[in-house]
């Protein structure tokens, strides 16, 4: 890496412990929430590229993890599905694809999931997004933020059995959060862009 990446990267640790602190909501079944930090994490994959975006944001939550103590089973899931996102929103590649689908068909294998099989029908929004990713900044954030969901989902009906009726009532939720999340993340990327292009002609302009 660069001194410029090492530099961002430090920065979106800094900056991604900072909105893991701004709790928005929480998460069925567990003491887990989400943050301001579902609404940054993805872009770490623009800046930083898949893999170290990847790991900028496992070390934010691991870090947040030690800071607060905090060992539940729904906070270690929540590690996963932001990696995710970060994936899907450096660039468009198969694995765009490949998740979403896979956790569609995990959810329908599980009892509980086979019974609400329609709640997974969520994740077709990030196959679609594919195609269009590379042509519009929303297609790109919503694509990443229901990968996320995607994840998220498998791993949390096989850890924590919420039953039907849990599921069904959440479907109204996720609309909305992920509305929120994905034009979060099309705003975040967007300012920061707009921050990077003025620091660069600052520098430029002094030498």
């Amino acid at each position: 890496m660069t001194t410029k990446k090492i530099t961002i990267f430090g920065l979106f640790v800094l900056f991604g412990l900072l909105t893991l602190q701004v709790k928005i909501s929480h998460l069925a079944g567990s003491k887990a929430t989400f943050t301001l930090f579902d609404s940054f994490a993805p872009i770490a994959g623009a800046f930083l590229g898949g893999l170290p975006g990847a790991l900028a944001v496992l070390l934010m939550q691991a870090l947040n993890l030690v800071w607060h103590k905090t060992y539940e089973l729904g906070f270690i899931i929540r590690l996963m599905p932001p990696v995710f996102a970060v994936l899907y929103f450096a660039r468009r590649t198969k694995l765009n694809l490949i998740v979403p689908i896979i956790a569609i068909i995990l959810f329908n294998l599980n009892p509980i999931g086979r019974t609400v099989w329609f709640y997974s029908l969520f994740w077709l929004i990030p196959v679609a997004c594919y195609f269009y990713q590379d042509k519009f900044l929303l297609a790109r954030a919503w694509g990443a933020t229901f990968t996320a969901h995607a994840v998220g989902g498998v791993l949390w009906v096989y850890a924590f059995h919420l039953p039907r009726e849990v599921w069904i009532a959440l479907i109204p939720v996720v609309i909305i959060e992920r509305a929120l999340f994905g034009a979060g993340i099309a705003i975040n990327y967007i300012l920061l862009k707009r921050l990077e292009a003025t620091v660069e002609e600052s520098a430029y302009a002094v030498h």
